[in-house]
């Protein structure tokens, strides 16, 4: 399973893994999904991990949704709805935070890598994590700011699939827009100036002869 693979840190060029300096040690495979996903569905954190994140996986894939019970019927519902509007969406709620943000974007690529064309939001108290196929990333990160930031994680979701139908501000048209009307000005500016150097010029005789 992709959540463990094998490592050995400061291991010497040239030694087979799990050796170093002569002594034989045994590899600790790092973890990047927390044993918090764990309580996402009431499961004991002391289950390993890839057993915790097979649960979470079915438990996901059978509603759309995996949280602790008191958010599951309204989270349900905002996944209805946003399925109903084309989006299918898929959401996890940790209870607690792991020491670091990124596991839960991890998370939410694990679940979303498996399920093609979802979009994965993963929250815990004040972080977000997603996943999408569909969406990009500048939309997925306007997302989790306003998901992580919500009082709870019904509210956070519903921010969150508002977001994803927000219309992005047009950039490029912006940018083109903005060039053009600098190059307008430029050149206004430079007929402007031609005109009063003609100007000065055309009286300058007429000075003289005074």
């Amino acid at each position: 399973m992709s959540v463990l693979s094998s490592s050995a840190r400061g291991a010497t060029p040239g030694v087979p893994t799990g050796v170093r300096s002569g002594v034989v040690t045994i590899p600790h495979p790092p973890t990047f999904i927390p044993v918090e996903v764990c309580s996402s569905i009431g499961l004991d954190p002391s289950t390993p991990v890839d057993q915790c994140l097979a649960a979470v996986k079915a438990d996901v894939a059978s509603d759309g949704v995996a949280a602790p019970a008191a958010d599951v019927a309204g989270l349900q519902k905002v996944v209805a709805d946003a399925q109903a509007r084309g989006i299918d969406l898929k959401v996890v709620v940790m209870p607690n935070s792991p020491p670091i943000d990124t596991p839960l974007r991890d998370i939410a690529t694990e679940i979303g890598q498996d399920d093609p064309g979802a979009t994965v939001l993963v929250l815990s108290p004040g972080w977000a994590g997603t996943y999408s196929t569909t969406y990009d990333r500048v939309i997925l990160e306007a997302g989790q700011d306003v998901a992580k930031t919500a009082p709870n994680p019904v509210v956070g979701t519903q921010a969150f699939v508002d977001q994803l139908e927000t219309p992005d501000f047009p950039w490029m048209g912006f940018t083109v827009a903005l060039v053009i009307g600098v190059a307008a000005v430029a050149v206004l500016t430079r007929v402007l100036q031609l005109r009063a150097r003609r100007a000065r010029n055309s009286q300058t005789p007429v000075d003289q002869a005074k």
